[in-house]
């Protein structure tokens, strides 16, 4: 599968506990800490961050001083004489901790896309201190005396509005979630195994990125890049020179399995050094093998289920997904595979037919995929991505691409602006203003490849939006593209296309929430519906109007010829085959790794990986997992655990809707805003399936799914 991901940090989880309204800081903060950046709330337009301020030193001192007020705030909520009511416990809890959603927010952005070594061993420490620190709010009995009876008279009341309502179900079955309702001994004992999962996810985190940084191709002479363009030989040299490796060409590695040079490299021996590279990143046995780490992570996992009343991890992890079970959403992929798998073998026998009548003299590999596929796209459909690339300059993609569909669907607009500080040169702030021509929200991105960002790409905010607090969103995307040479544009494949339109829909579900209490506003949403409004983003990259817009060669301006556009259409479902089967690998793995029971037995990555593809009819040496067990971030450390599915289940959601579009006059204002108004805007603040159910009329179905896929005809 080729959607790209809204990768989490372990920080995540934190943001349950703390987001929080724009309180000042004490008076009894020292001199020092009253000039921390964090202290106060930014002074900036909608609270953005002030990165011209905020140092590697700050951090540390911040968290501390946060978690020290909330827990000073959480005690006085917990120890108050006053009856227990929704205002004086769990808006209270919504109004602490302002400082340290603060500093977490900014943290927990720059960790992941502009990593330092100071900062490094700033999040080694902090890590399992912010584990504690929630175990401290979520097993504190005071605390969830009140919140539980606030429950039990919340299921006998019909005053409430429904978003209250959902708040307090929602902070119930977080502290139940939490272990609330064990003993004192069951207490201890989780909070353990927290600090330590926290610990581990972060050592994850760090093997994987120093794992990826090392895995990178470098190689000796253009030769051996045969295939490349000469943009992408410059960048190749360029980023050789960057480590100090001059006269040489380096290939940054990607988070996937298949790299995207793949397609292009017609040197078959530098194909499979960069796959093996790619597959072995983490497996070396050396201080950036991850092996022991996940397999103390998945044994950790299976115990603090058992603990809290589960038979698995991922049977605690659905339990308030839309899925509920993990039988569910196994079922939904299991359906698939024999669809996919055939399809995919249909692909590998066209490819090696092709191979034979060019006397290739080979046959297929895993590292041969890519390329030959690219040759099936170019013989078969008259597709070359290297005639393509200059008709998609991510300029255009993202100013008259993805800005344009969102003022069409919503009336958006969009200025850039360079007044406000950002935390890398390459990132970009753009003013984003609503159909009244208000300011909605602000929104940053940062697209380009560093050796210091986290692989993928991802949505976040540094301030959320919420009525209770008054606040409002400032959203940032992240990518992993090419970085060209220094004066050549950015051009892109088709698939970066869609991961641009995919994180801006992420975005715009966060710059259109309404809703009153953080807890539930933008995408704090169940794993398996926040995918929705990406997923379904991605549709609009290929209306032909947008389309249209963006799809202009960099050069001359020209648009694409509408000759080209189709064959672009007529290719719409190849090598979905492939994509599918090497999605659902990956999507299963992750469920077997969080059905382990708890049996005080720790498994091989190895052969465990080996025995989950067999046992779900995955295992084909053609196709290896989208992400293989010992570099699957989402899982580990990105707050995916149990939840990789989410895509396909989304991606139902995603295409039932987009035939509504279809079916109901297609890319209109008024369209735009229902969806808007009954799906972007609303949160969490009403169950997810009736949301959608009221939306599309009925529940989603599946074919539409197939269809698009090209499983079905």
């Amino acid at each position: 599968m080729t959607s790209p991901t809204r990768v989490l940090t372990s920080l995540a989880g934190l943001m349950l506990l703390s987001s929080c309204a724009a309180t000042h800081a004490p008076s009894n903060l020292s001199k020092t800490l009253s000039a921390n950046p964090f202290a106060k709330a930014s002074t900036l337009v909608f609270e953005a961050p002030p990165f011209d301020k905020i140092k590697d030193a700050h951090y540390l001192p911040a968290f501390t001083e946060g978690m020290r007020q909330q827990l000073t705030e959480i005690d006085a909520i917990a120890n108050q004489n006053e009856p227990p009511t929704l205002e004086n416990t769990i808006v209270a809890m919504e109004k602490s901790g302002a400082m340290l959603t603060r500093v977490s927010r900014v943290f927990n952005a720059v960790t992941s896309a502009n990593l330092s070594d100071d900062l490094a061993k700033v999040r080694d420490e902090i890590s399992p201190k912010l584990a504690s620190h929630s175990d401290a709010i979520f097993m504190n009995e005071k605390l969830f005396a009140r919140v539980k009876a606030i429950y039990t008279q919340a299921l006998q009341r019909k005053d409430l509005d429904a978003e209250s309502e959902m708040l307090i179900k929602r902070y119930y079955k977080d502290f139940v979630h939490a272990g609330a309702e064990l003993n004192e001994a069951q207490k201890a004992h989780l909070r353990d195994l927290n600090k330590e999962e926290s610990t581990l996810q972060t050592n994850f985190q760090n093997k994987l990125l120093a794992g990826t940084k090392a895995a990178a191709l470098v190689v000796d002479s253009k030769e051996e890049l045969a295939g490349l363009s000469e943009a992408e030989i410059q960048a190749a040299a360029d980023g050789a020179k960057g480590r100090q490796l001059s006269g040489k060409f380096l290939i940054p590695m990607q988070n996937t399995t298949q790299q995207p040079s793949q397609t292009e490299l017609s040197n078959r021996a530098t194909r499979e050094k960069l796959f093996n590279l790619s597959i072995n990143r983490t497996e070396k046995s050396d201080d950036n093998d991850t092996r022991a780490t996940i397999e103390r992570l998945a044994s950790l996992r299976a115990e603090k289920a058992k603990i809290l009343g589960f038979s698995s991890y991922a049977a605690y992890s659905l339990d308030d997904q839309m899925a509920k079970t993990p039988d569910r959403a196994i079922k939904l992929m299991t359906d698939m595979v024999g669809a996919a798998t055939d399809k995919a073998a249909n692909e590998a026998a066209r490819m090696q037919t092709l191979g034979d009548k060019n006397k290739d003299a080979f046959k297929l590999q895993p590292w041969d995929w890519q390329y030959y596929a690219e040759q099936v796209r170019k013989a078969e459909y008259n597709l070359d991505a290297e005639v393509i690339k200059p008709y998609f300059s991510l300029e255009r993609v993202l100013n008259d691409g993805v800005f344009f569909a969102a003022n069409k669907l919503y009336g958006l607009t969009f200025k850039e602006r360079h007044d406000l500080p950002v935390y890398h040169p390459d990132v970009r702030v753009f003013d984003v203003f609503d159909a009244d021509g208000s300011r909605l929200a602000l929104f940053y991105c940062d697209y380009f490849k560093r050796d210091n960002k986290q692989g993928g790409a991802w949505e976040d905010t540094f301030v959320e939006q919420s009525g209770l607090l008054g606040s409002h969103p400032v959203v940032f995307n992240v990518a992993n593209f090419q970085k060209p040479a220094a004066g050549q544009p950015a051009l892109l494949t088709f698939d970066d296309v869609i991961t641009m339109f995919h994180e801006f829909g992420h975005a715009l579900h966060s710059m259109f929430s309404a809703v009153k209490y953080p807890r539930l506003a933008g995408t704090s949403t169940a794993r398996d519906f926040v995918e929705f409004p990406s997923q379904f983003n991605e549709h609009w990259a290929s209306e032909p109007t947008v389309f249209a817009n963006y799809a202009k060669h960099y050069q001359t301006g020209a648009s694409m010829p509408a000759e080209l556009v189709t064959r672009i259409k007529a290719a719409k479902t190849f090598n979905q085959g492939y994509a599918t089967t090497e999605y659902l690998a990956a999507a299963l793995l992750d469920q077997a790794w969080h059905q382990i029971p708890f049996d005080g037995q720790t498994r091989s990555t190895d052969a465990f990986e080996q025995d989950a593809l067999k046992a779900y009819k995955v295992d084909v040496p053609l196709i290896p997992p989208r992400y293989r067990t010992s570099y699957f971030a989402h899982i580990w450390s990105g707050g995916y655990a149990a939840s990789y599915y989410a895509y396909l289940w989304s991606e139902v959601l995603d295409h039932d809707a987009f035939y509504w579009f279809r079916d109901n006059g297609g890319m209109t204002r008024a369209n735009g805003q229902r969806f808007r108004d009954m799906i972007l805007s609303r949160g969490s603040t009403g169950e997810l399936d009736e949301l959608y159910r009221a939306f599309r009329g009925r529940d989603p179905e599946v074919r539409p799914l197939l269809e698009q896929r090209g499983l079905i005809k």
